[in-house]
Parts: C-alpha cells; structure tokens; sequence
C-alpha cells in the first residue's frame, strides 16, 4: 500500500508554520490546536483536488481526516519539543 507520507509529512510542516503564526499574534494559546486543526482539513481537501499524487485519500472525508490529524500532530510535534527542551 503506498501512503503517501511526503504529503502527510508537508501538510503537517505547514500547519506547523501556521500554529508558529498564530502564536506570534498574540492569540490566546488555546485556539492553536483548533486552527491548526482547521488549516489541516483545508489543506487536505486542497491535496485531494489539486491532484497529489501519493495523497492517501480519494473522497473528500477521508482528505479531511488525514488533514485533521496532521494539522493536529502539528500541535503534537511542538509539544513534544516543548517538553524535551525542559
């Protein structure tokens, strides 16, 4: 089966780069999740209808959900950095 990973792996960098963003704002840290969350739905129904090659979805629902869960392993990445620094 082949996954895609590239394009997990590049829908999450930029969900990341938009939690960056929106943090640098001043926004009240809770909401990060959610927009990036939210970015990660947009961004994957935007792979599915560009036409990505290796994207792992072919309907709609699925693209959300496989944007979702990178925009929210985002989130996930930059807490775990957060806590080995400490």
């Amino acid at each position: 089966m082949d996954f895609g990973i590239a394009t997990v792996v590049g829908i999450t960098v930029m969900c990341y780069i938009v939690g960056l963003i929106v943090k640098a704002t001043g926004l009240d840290n809770k909401w990060i999740p959610v927009i990036c969350g939210v970015s990660g739905i947009a961004l994957g129904i935007a792979a599915l209808y560009i036409g990505m090659a290796d994207f792992p979805a072919s309907d709609p629902i699925t693209a959300a959900a496989v944007g979702a869960a990178s925009g929210l392993a985002a989130t996930g990445v930059d807490q775990a950095v957060k806590q080995l620094k400490q």
